[in-house]
């Protein structure tokens, strides 16, 4: 719980009390005066709210943000299992596969550059 809420409670209780007061006794100056720091209160309660809710979901955040990098590892190792276990069990598919990367990666690297269209001439 944020200090913030706190004395906001605190404020917002002490303003009541005030304003109750300034009603019972017919002093206006102190029933507003109540009303203006039990207003204080609320909003300085709310900011503490807020500071609580940001501090939560960074946490959250946090929290997933490590969950998520702990276990990357653990999903690539997986990956780079099954990709072996499959070319061990079709090692030949995986060679023409390989094959034909390789071979579309050549030709993409040994293209000429596209030249800009002639011009017409009158």
């Amino acid at each position: 719980m944020d200090k913030d809420r706190i004395a906001g409670t605190a404020k917002d209780f002490a303003g009541k009390v005030e304003g109750a007061a300034g009603k019972v006794t017919g002093d206006a100056q102190t029933e507003a005066s109540g009303r203006v720091r039990e207003a204080a209160g609320t909003v300085q309660n709310l900011y503490g709210q807020a500071k609580d809710a940001a501090r939560d979901a960074t946490d959250a955040a946090a929290g997933l943000a490590k969950d998520a990098y702990d276990n990357s590892g653990e999903t690539l190792r997986e990956g780079s299992e099954a990709v072996a276990k499959r070319v061990q069990d079709n090692p030949l598919s995986a060679l023409l596969i390989a094959g034909g990367i390789g071979f579309a990666l050549a030709m993409l690297l040994t293209r000429p550059p596209r030249r800009p269209p002639a011009r017409w001439r009158y």
